[in-house]
């Protein structure tokens, strides 16, 4: 399936939620924001909340710092 991700087109084979795609990346364990379609999706729906070919994913990563 084909996805835009942070505005770049990515194809992905083995990603069918979000919780999936966050594996995937390698991001799972941190904190991050996940818009998809324009609409946050909170991180407790992350396991239910399916990918459809030409999502648009963004994924906001935070870091601390002082």
């Amino acid at each position: 399936m084909q996805i835009t991700l942070n505005g770049q087109i990515q194809n992905i084979e083995n990603s069918q939620t979000v919780a999936e795609l966050l594996e995937e990346l390698q991001v799972a364990h941190k904190k991050t924001v996940v818009e998809r379609n324009g609409i946050i999706v909170m991180e407790e729906l992350h396991k239910e909340e399916g990918l459809k070919d030409g999502d648009r994913i963004e994924i906001i990563h935070f870091v601390g710092g002082g």
